[in-house]
């Protein structure tokens, strides 16, 4: 069953004048008290700005593939998703059953969660293991930790592992174990020795990792060029280095791929709305960089900037308009 949450902006399907009614929408996000819920926060400032008596609703939901099902299927106004899971939508791909082709983006609301693959000091010394794709070449038992199934980073790190030749049939014939557990239960279970080694995509210096680094030492383990390749291009991922210094015990850049969001809406979204959102989420684009800390860099530019589906086109209209899209 759905859960929402109101925020207290709420967006009116009306069309907007000069003297706009206000809008009611329902965003649907994913969990009631992630990074997506801060982001709610801050298009709800966004638009209540621009459209006073404004409100917006959010709904959580199991993340970015059930909110592209819930916009494909007109059950709610506005969602967010990543940009993998974007592409396996438009492909077609499980879990849906043919391509989804009524998505459009409204805006990019950021692009900087990198695939960490993290793994403990003592084990990576003592099988060699100097990067991501030493583990397809030393073939160690490692005791592996990917997020919940269903969730997007682990569907992506089975993919880097394929990348480099492994399945996570042959982690288990090497004498090793495949774990699936939420971010902070794998900080747990890498605190307590419990396994080598986890792969999630999130943001440098998510607590969970922190906290990890202060009980055990660990390396982050950097990603060959042909693996970002090949996984940038079937996923529609982005390259990325976690800069040297990033956390204490990582003294070199490590390449490696990077999830965005994207806040999406259904085609059939009246362009005058879609206009009226973008224009809001630019003019006070403050709401947006003041939801959470890594919101700071957004700037306006930045909105306009993702290529993973077209934009709707009142949205593209206004980026054009604005200066934003040439």
């Amino acid at each position: 069953m759905l859960r929402t949450i109101i925020f207290g902006v709420v967006f009116a399907l009306s069309s907007l004048g000069a003297n706009a009614e206000p809008y009611k929408m329902t965003l649907s996000g994913a969990s009631p008290s992630g990074l997506w819920t801060m982001i709610g926060i801050g298009i709800d400032g966004a638009v209540k700005e621009s459209f006073p008596g404004s409100s917006i609703t959010y709904q959580t939901s199991g993340g970015g593939l059930a909110n592209i099902a819930l916009l494909d299927q007109g059950k709610v106004e506005l969602g967010i998703a990543h940009d993998a899971e974007l592409r396996i939508a438009s492909s077609g791909a499980k879990p849906f059953s043919k391509p989804i082709t009524s998505l459009r983006a409204l805006a990019l609301l950021y692009n900087w969660a990198p695939m960490q693959m993290v793994m403990s000091k003592a084990f990576a010394e003592k099988y060699q293991i100097h990067s991501f794709d030493d583990i397809a070449a030393k073939k160690p038992p490692l005791r592996l930790a990917l997020n919940k199934r269903g969730n997007i980073t682990e569907h992506v790190a089975v993919e880097m592992f394929k990348a480099i030749g492994v399945n996570l049939d042959d982690i288990k014939k090497w004498g090793g174990d495949v774990i699936y557990a939420a971010s902070d239960e794998q900080g747990d279970l890498m605190k307590d020795k419990r396994i080598d080694m986890f792969a999630n995509g999130v943001f440098v210096r998510t607590s969970f990792i922190v906290q990890a680094g202060d009980a055990v030492e660990l390396v982050l383990l950097p990603v060959s060029d042909r693996a970002v390749e090949k996984v940038s291009q079937e996923l529609s991922v982005a390259p990325f280095t976690v800069k040297a210094g990033s956390y204490a015990w990582q003294p070199t850049d490590v390449p490696t791929v990077a999830l965005s969001a994207v806040l999406v809406v259904n085609s059939h979204m009246d362009d005058k709305v879609a206009h009226d959102l973008a224009g809001a989420l630019h003019k006070h684009i403050d709401k947006l960089q003041g939801a959470h800390g890594s919101l700071k860099v957004i700037t306006p530019e930045f909105l306009a900037s993702q290529k993973i589906v077209p934009y709707h086109k009142g949205a593209e209209d206004y980026y054009r308009e604005a200066g934003l899209l040439k």
